[in-house]
């Protein structure tokens, strides 16, 4: 295996309103420590049950349940690959008979409407679903697997699959450290990855980076792009032209739980430079609250910002989707957690408010054609109200947001909430949208499900499975 070194250079940023100085120690982990790759089968489809931080209230937490999908800025968690018409997937999972989670990959076959005993990449050794894996698919076929941390204190791993097209055996290709983790795979440019270091820049708590490569093995040293006071949240899209990412703040001395305002960047060489959606040229990282790249300042009007998804329209201009509220805790008391798109025309940002949902991490996806946009998330009060998610919903705007009407409640009735409803990569209609369910106040197993396009079918992947193969149970969930 070839190895990989991580270097970074001191020195101050180009760009800075003050001296900043990369922390070349926060990345400590090393091709010394190889994970056991362990590519066994397990014998069905089981999520990750995951808690952050308790509340003194009825909610328990500020965000909990089933988060095998989790989180916003971990993507992509499903890609389809029309030259074997499978839809190839991977989620947080969990051992059998106890909590902890383990990375799992799998496919839907179109074909045959079955999925295969999914199998087990890693076992995390954590509870934490901050390291779940996401996935891509080179242009041979390759399948990647991009295995998260939460921070500095757990190594991150990248592995592929032996044989294109395959899930039955991977093999381990790097150890590193990494959070909040977007790979794209760019067709004859290999990957542009971003993600969050913690501490790359001194006294910076989250730094937005992205590095490259372009064979998978051998990758560029992390450069930061966004360095605002206490740092950042992103979510990224990229395509054969252009990669966009839009981030928060958190603002000095509140931190995370106090996230706001909505910044937008992109770049048209892969990270050589970057520019604001109009094309003015920014120096990075960015470190001044107001900068160019702001598209609204949420600050000054006391409203948090959580970020959820992020595509381009027919003409390559940004579609962004977010959700602001008053606070960061669950409960009433921040309503209304207002679901808002921001969409760049091409001469400014148009920026509309939309549904209200309960919570500020139910998670959706945003699906922008060139006569409609769709919403699939869990906008519908669940069993655990103002937990997060609820009962998942397909949304439909023909006039650019301006306007939502809800197509088809997809789930109703439900014992669990549904949430991180995920977009796959070139989503094919019977393969829509991926997501899991979990009690909001409480541990408990998690399912997983997704739907079609037209959201008439939802499917239960098999909890327990006796075959190799199985099919998928069809259900018209808002018909109960």
């Amino acid at each position: 295996m070839k190895s990989f070194s991580v270097l970074f250079v001191l020195g101050v940023l180009v760009g800075s309103l003050f001296s900043q100085t990369i922390n070349r120690d926060v990345i400590k982990w090393d091709n010394s420590t190889r994970p056991e790759t362990l590519n066994q089968k397990a014998d069905g489809y089981r999520g990750i049950w995951y808690y952050n931080q308790k509340l003194n209230n009825e909610y328990v937490y500020k965000y909990s349940g089933g988060l095998g999908t989790y989180c916003a800025k971990h993507r992509p968690f499903a890609v389809y690959c029309k030259e074997v018409d499978k839809t190839f997937f991977c989620y947080g999972g969990r051992k059998k008979d106890e909590n902890t989670l383990i990375h799992m990959v799998s496919y839907f076959d179109h074909k045959t409407h079955k999925v295969p005993k999914p199998t087990i990449l890693v076992d995390k050794e954590t509870t934490d679903a901050h390291d779940n894996p996401v996935i891509s698919v080179d242009d041979k076929g390759y399948i990647w697997i991009f295995s998260s941390s939460h921070g500095t204190g757990r190594p991150s791993f990248i592995h592929r699959s032996k044989k294109p097209y395959d899930i039955d055996e991977f093999e381990w290709i790097l150890t590193t450290n990494f959070s909040y983790t977007q790979p794209w795979y760019l067709k004859d440019k290999g990957f542009l990855f971003f993600h969050t270091v913690y501490g790359f820049v001194e006294g910076v708590a989250r730094t937005s980076c992205f590095m490259k490569s372009a064979d998978g093995i051998n990758w560029t040293e992390p450069k930061a792009i966004a360095a605002i006071e206490l740092g950042h949240y992103q979510i990224s899209e990229a395509n054969e032209t252009k990669a966009g990412v839009a981030f928060n703040m958190h603002p000095r001395p509140k931190g995370l739980n106090w996230r706001t305002n909505l910044y937008y960047m992109e770049t048209l060489d892969a990270g050589e430079t970057w520019q604001t959606v109009d094309g003015k040229v920014l120096q990075t990282p960015v470190t001044a609250v107001k900068n160019p790249a702001l598209i609204h300042d949420y600050q000054a009007e006391g409203l948090n910002v959580y970020l959820k998804d992020i595509s381009f329209d027919s003409e390559n201009h940004p579609v962004l989707l977010y959700i602001t509220s008053k606070g960061f805790e669950s409960g009433p008391q921040n309503d209304p957690r207002t679901w808002t798109t921001a969409r760049w025309n091409g001469e400014e940002w148009i920026i509309r408010e939309g549904m209200t949902s309960d919570n500020n991490y139910d998670m959706g996806s945003l699906y922008v054609y060139e006569n409609s946009w769709r919403i699939i998330g869990p906008t519908e009060t669940g069993p655990q109200p103002y937990n997060p998610g609820g009962e998942m919903a397909l949304w439909i705007s023909h006039d650019q947001g301006k306007t939502w009407s809800m197509e088809k409640q997809l789930t109703k009735n439900s014992e669990r909430n549904h949430t991180y409803a995920r977009r796959p990569v070139n989503a094919h209609d019977d393969f829509y949208a991926i997501w899991a369910d979990g009690h909001g106040r409480q541990p408990s197993k998690s399912l997983l499900y997704f739907t079609d396009k037209s959201g008439e079918h939802v499917y239960q992947l098999p909890e327990t499975m006796e075959n190799e193969m199985e099919s998928v149970k069809s259900y018209k969930m808002h018909e109960r």
